[in-house]
């Protein structure tokens, strides 16, 4: 607390305090006027004036009342004696008070104020705060000092009221501790009282009648007045009447003490066969109240079936109370003599308080029910106390002599049953129970027929007040000062989820506190401390039940889900099971203006989880997925779809990632155009990467077709790169008179060579390159040239892999489309229908969605087609000259490209792998875009390369063969040995010569290279005729071609 506000807090409380100092004066002259009342109805004095004859008269309910009021002031001196912070602060509100004492002005107050406050807070302390409340009321001055009423002296008033006090107590200690005990224990609160008053007024002690009141002291040790107040008898007795405590052994003292400790270990070791015992009690109540109230009322037995309510509706009542008395006071004996709870204890006390809801919320459930009956019932008992008064009425009139007496007993006869003739209300009852007090007197009832009146009467006080009744026994309010239950509490209702539904009755316990804390007057508003409290009680709620909860549902559904994995046992014949299920069937719970729905709870923690948890590791969407309907399956959760762009476990490198590295990429992976994979060149792992269509169109899905569009965008900027530096070589002056050297030559030798290039011309170019320079890693200029047509021609692969993902992933969507040739409108449908705004919007959406997709899975964009298209007409324009020569360099290229290739697929036989591979088709897709973008097939087909390789190799085995025939004769085996090894590298030399003529024959056929470029225009204008149309070469979302060399 901030210092300072217990000050504030103290002077919001003045104005309450006043407000109860004019209660307790009230009380005061009440109590004063009572007694003066008795005192001249009882009187000893012969000459004083008789009201009425008292001789047989004795008002009990008088006596009872004006114990009750007693209770009150003993409760108030109670309260304010265990408030240890109320004297605290009012301790420091004094000390305020005198700072501003001196200095007035300083806070803004007249000093002529001041005194007069001073001095009511002074008397508020006296009359208040000093747990003298009850005993200023009896010390007051009860012998009217002016000569009227005397009351010490009256003997005849002392001993009527010393025989009211034994006749109540008689009635009272006879029911204490039993099971049809009512209101006894606040009654006993009252007779002390009254017997302390009794002393102080008459100053005599019957010491036999003190014992007896000290000796309930064993059977009931203590008594809670009021939420966490209790009260011990012979700590009252004792302080109140020292003189009394004397002539009682010490002994018999100290007994009760220790009859209080073994009272709290007997309770402790009981409660739990007490609660079991309740529960079978209260659940048979319950099974018979629901059976009678559900029964139809027989006309021929309806005075049966009304006392068979009456007895049902008390049995509740006696019900509640005695688990009420239970609670209270273990929990504030528990309290009071600060002894720890057992956990065992406090489960079973928390049981008693579910039951004690438990019976308020059958009467609540059936108020209707019980409301029409208890107006039935009080009728039938009026019926039967009016049955008897008439017939004592009739013996006293029978009797002729009337006297001033028996005038008095039939005028209080009369009166009782003109009272009853109508509603039963408290003064109604007041009244009869008085008449009667005068009405019973010279034996005009039988002994067999007063007790069976006397019990009808309790009976009608009962049902005439069981709604109340029943309340105030259920009220749960002293629960506010036993929060530190609900942990323990909540961790049972945990481990026992088969109970779950419980839970309504506690939060409803809980509920009552709420009312009391409504009166607080200390803070600004009540709302401040009904939110802390609040906040309080949802903090242990989350703590101990709602996020245990959460974690282990997550737990079970993420074990469920991974049981491929190897887990811990989860047998639960091993190893247990808890069925949490049970707590999401329960109805939400209400508590102050809000519903607590564990069910919702969780299945909101479990969405956001997964929700987060997916979006940090898209690939894992499968995962939840399965959990999320597990939960649905398993604990009937209603989980909400994450919609986060799912991915797969096998997304491989994702096309984003691709497009933005693009350079990267073509030269880490390797291209093979039969399975349309990219493999990975060389990786740290003992595993390489692969991307394959199905990895792109998981991607495709995951971002959607869009991505097509810009791939191959990001694609075109990188190729204009690499075209660059592909004219910078063909334009170098060393590479560009080499090769118009060899065409020079072709030209002159191709009549004699058959048309064909010959292969030591490109060997020997391959070789001479060397000349010119080579990398530091031992990599001539025609390596490089190589492996950048490769980079291009693994880009060109990676477009054509986009676009078969791209149909891929349009044919897994529109697989559910049932007939492609004959979609319907679903917006005309939907009008039909005359649906609403909403859905035809909707319709208007998925007959969007279904066009486009029949769209893109009917044409797929002919993403190679515009890449020729855009760089074609640069490539063939009469300022890049150069280029045209680059078709008499692909034979020294395709000779150095199958070196490097049998050289890679040798290291994957030995240990060091590095650089190892048995794929790259990127070289003959390059070689073949490049071709076709200079439109020299036909050039490059006029060479003859391939047949002359094949030539030259078959020609040289046959060679090797022949020799090898001869030296096998001569049986020279190294030389054989060697010739073998020889025929060995010719053979797998003419394979992947062969090898490269395939793929390059397969990359030419995406390209159209039947058809040259002037053929192409032809068909073009054609088409163009027919449609009427111009038709656009260009890339989508591209920027114009520029030219590549400037």
């Amino acid at each position: 607390m901030v210092e300072g506000d217990c000050q504030i807090q103290m002077g919001r409380f003045v104005s309450f305090l006043q407000e109860l100092s004019c209660f307790v004066t009230r009380c005061y002259e009440v109590v004063v006027n009572v007694v003066h009342q008795l005192a001249v109805l009882y009187t000893s004095n012969k000459n004083a004036p008789k009201i009425i004859e008292t001789s047989g008269v004795h008002f009990q309910a008088m006596y009872e009342h004006l114990g009750e009021l007693l209770t009150v002031l003993i409760t108030l001196d109670e309260i304010i004696d265990n408030h240890a912070t109320l004297k605290d602060h009012w301790t420091m509100y004094k000390r305020l008070l005198k700072s501003v004492h001196h200095n007035p002005s300083k806070f803004g107050i007249q000093e002529d104020k001041l005194k007069p406050f001073e001095k009511l807070l002074l008397k508020l302390e006296c009359q208040l705060l000093e747990g003298m409340i009850f005993q200023a009321c009896i010390e007051q001055q009860f012998d009217s000092l002016n000569g009227g009423v005397s009351v010490s002296k009256n003997s005849t008033f002392a001993e009527e009221f010393a025989h009211t006090l034994r006749a109540a107590f008689a009635n009272v200690e006879a029911k204490l501790g039993e099971p049809s005990e009512i209101d006894q224990r606040d009654k006993y609160v009252g007779i002390c009282g009254l017997f302390v008053l009794h002393f102080q007024i008459f100053r005599t002690v019957d010491k036999k009648f003190y014992k007896s009141l000290l000796d309930v002291c064993k059977k009931v040790p203590a008594i809670t007045l009021t939420a966490n107040i209790i009260w011990f008898a012979d700590n009252f007795l004792i302080q109140k009447i020292p003189a009394a405590a004397k002539l009682v052994d010490k002994k018999s003292i100290h007994s009760v003490k220790t009859q209080r400790e073994n009272f709290l270990q007997q309770r402790a070791q009981s409660l739990t066969k007490d609660m079991q015992s309740y529960y079978v009690f209260v659940s048979s109540w319950m099974t018979k109240m629901e059976s009678i109230l559900s029964k139809e009322q027989r006309m021929t037995k309806f005075s049966e079936d009304l006392s068979n309510r009456c007895n049902v509706f008390i049995q509740g009542f006696l019900y509640a109370y005695s688990l009420s008395t239970i609670v209270k006071t273990t929990m504030n004996l528990y309290m009071s003599m600060q002894k720890p709870m057992t956990k065992t204890s406090v489960k079973a006390l928390c049981r008693l308080v579910e039951l004690l809801k438990a019976i308020e919320h059958m009467f609540y459930r059936r108020s209707m029910v019980v409301a029409d009956s208890v107006t039935h019932i009080t009728q039938h008992l009026q019926y039967q106390a009016l049955h008897s008064i008439s017939v004592a009425k009739k013996r006293v009139i029978s009797d002729k002599k009337y006297s001033e007496q028996r005038l008095d007993v039939l005028s209080a006869l009369v009166l009782a049953e003109n009272t009853l003739n109508g509603p039963s209300t408290k003064q109604r009852r007041l009244i009869v129970s008085l008449a009667l007090s005068v009405g019973t007197q010279m034996k005009t009832f039988k002994d067999e027929e007063l007790i069976p009146l006397q019990l009808v009467l309790k009976k009608l006080d009962l049902i005439s007040e069981l709604t109340e009744r029943v309340r105030a026994q259920c009220d749960c309010c002293f629960l506010y000062w036993h929060r530190a239950v609900f942990p323990i509490y909540l961790d049972d209702v945990y481990e026992n989820a088969v109970d779950s539904a419980r839970l309504h009755y506690m939060f409803s316990a809980l509920r009552d506190c709420v009312p009391a804390m409504m009166h607080a007057r200390h803070l600004e508003s009540y709302e401040v401390l009904l939110e802390c409290y609040d906040k309080e009680i949802m903090e242990v709620l989350n703590e101990h039940l709602l996020d245990k909860l959460c974690k282990e549902i997550e737990k079970d559904l993420r074990l469920s889900v991974h049981t491929h994995l190897k887990l811990d046992d989860r047998n639960p014949f091993r190893v247990g099971m808890k069925d949490l299920a049970h707590f999401f069937f329960l109805n939400p719970i209400r508590f102050f203006n809000r519903f607590i729905d564990i069910k919702a709870y969780v299945t909101h923690y479990l969405d956001k989880t997964f929700y987060n948890l997916t979006t940090v590791a898209l690939h894992d969407w499968a995962t939840y997925s399965e959990m999320r309907n597990l939960a649905t399956q398993r604990y009937g959760l209603s989980m909400t779809e994450a919609h986060l762009p799912s991915q797969t476990l096998e997304q491989g490198l994702d096309v984003l990632e691709i497009m933005r590295n693009i350079h990267v990429f073509v030269s880490r992976y390797l291209y093979n155009l039969n399975n349309q994979i990219f493999i990975e060149r060389t990786s740290n792992n003992k595993h390489l990467n692969t991307i394959n269509i199905r990895h792109i169109a998981n991607s495709i899905r995951t971002h959607g077709t869009g991505i097509m569009n810009t791939t191959v965008n990001f694609t075109y900027q990188f190729l204009r790169k690499k075209f660059y530096i592909f004219s910078q070589f063909m334009y170098d002056e060393h590479i560009k008179s080499r090769l118009i050297k060899d065409i020079r030559f072709f030209r002159e030798v191709k009549d004699q060579n058959d048309h064909k290039y010959p292969f030591e011309r490109a060997d020997k170019f391959n070789r001479g390159i060397r000349k010119l320079g080579i990398t530091p890693d031992g990599q001539s200029y025609l390596d490089q040239f190589r492996q950048l047509i490769s980079q291009i021609g693994n880009a060109m692969g990676y477009v054509r892999m986009i676009r078969s993902g791209g149909l891929h992933c349009c044919s897994s969507a529109i697989r559910f489309v049932p007939d492609l040739e004959d979609i319907v409108n679903f917006e005309e449908l939907v009008k039909e229908e005359g649906l609403s705004e909403e859905t035809q919007k909707a319709a208007r959406q998925l007959d969007s969605v279904l066009s486009d997709l029949t769209r893109n899975f009917a044409e797929g964009t002919e993403y190679f087609k515009m890449l020729v298209d855009v760089f074609a007409p640069e490539f063939r324009s009469p300022k890049n000259m150069h280029l045209r020569n680059f078709y008499i360099i692909v034979p020294p290229l395709t000779v150095n490209f199958v070196e490097h290739s049998i050289s890679c697929k040798e290291k994957l036989n030995k240990k060091n792998k590095s650089g190892a591979a048995f794929t790259d088709d990127g070289f003959a897709m390059g070689v073949a875009y490049i071709l076709k973008l200079l439109d020299q097939y036909q050039e490059f087909d006029s060479l003859h390369w391939f047949q002359s390789v094949r030539e030259k190799y078959v020609k040289e085995i046959r060679a090797v063969a022949k020799q090898q025939n001869v030296q096998s004769t001569n049986q020279d085996e190294k030389l054989l040995q060697t010739m073998n090894l020889t025929h060995k590298r010719l053979e797998v030399c003419l394979q992947e010569f062969e090898l490269l003529y395939f793929s390059l024959s397969s990359a030419r056929i995406f390209f159209r290279a039947d058809k040259t470029a002037a053929e192409e225009s032809q068909e073009k204008k054609e088409k163009e005729e027919e449609s009427g149309k111009p038709s656009n070469g260009d890339l989508s979302n591209s920027t114009p071609a520029e030219p590549v060399v400037k």
